[in-house]
């Protein structure tokens, strides 16, 4: 997908309920969300896969990866969608 406008780096999630740890339901992969704008995602036991910024706008989210791709996702009801996965909130 080509972005239309440039990613801003500077919008970060402010609303509590989307940082942290989300999961896919077998828990293989994990996507935190970092206050700082940052995120980090978990494949198995390789706790680096894929690091870089998200930007958010709303619900919709869009990433870059420190590798320079791009991607996006959604919170929607509750559940967080990117890529064909469904991911859900973490909790302690």
């Amino acid at each position: 997908m080509e972005r239309i406008k440039p990613f801003n780096s500077n919008k970060t999630i402010t609303a509590t309920q989307y940082l942290g740890v989300w999961v896919t339901r077998d828990g293989f992969i994990r996507h935190e969300f970092l206050p700082n704008g940052r995120y980090v995602e978990a494949r198995g036991n390789n706790e680096n896969a894929f690091a870089g910024y998200y930007s958010v706008l709303g619900n919709h989210v869009e990433y870059l990866d420190d590798t320079g791709f791009t991607a996006e996702g959604d919170f929607i009801d509750g559940a967080f969608f990117h890529a064909g996965m469904v991911f859900y909130k973490e909790t302690v």
